[in-house]
């Protein structure tokens, strides 16, 4: 009566070791690129972004080029430059200042990246 574990990835976008999807989310590079390196959470956190764009941007899916806009964006939001999320969000250990809280005004970055005064 056991189930089954689920797949286990380091997620990029959230640094840290999550379950992965069961299946790539389509066809292609980047869905294995998904499916090897992007955590289920963090792939839910893009369905909602990309229901923002498409909603922001009016965009119909029927067009190649607002697919090939939409596929450039989820590219950026898992492997660009500044796709990674902050060490503190979605932490839920009291040490972290409780669930999914920011860190302390003041409180020093957790890379250090701040320039000293």
């Amino acid at each position: 009566m056991g189930a089954a574990m689920a797949r286990m990835v380091l997620c990029k976008k959230l640094g840290r070791q999550l379950p992965g999807l069961d299946a790539p989310p389509f066809q292609g590079e980047l869905g294995q690129r998904i499916y090897d390196e992007i955590s289920a959470e963090a792939f839910q956190l893009w369905q909602q972004h990309a229901k923002t764009l498409i909603g922001s941007y009016r965009l119909n899916l029927a067009e190649p080029g607002a697919r090939g806009f939409l596929t450039e964006q989820m590219e950026g939001f898992f492997f660009g430059e500044n796709a990674r999320m902050p060490d503190w969000f979605g932490t839920e250990s009291p040490a972290a200042g409780g669930k999914g809280a920011a860190p302390a005004k003041g409180a020093a970055p957790a890379k250090g990246t701040a320039p000293r005064k």
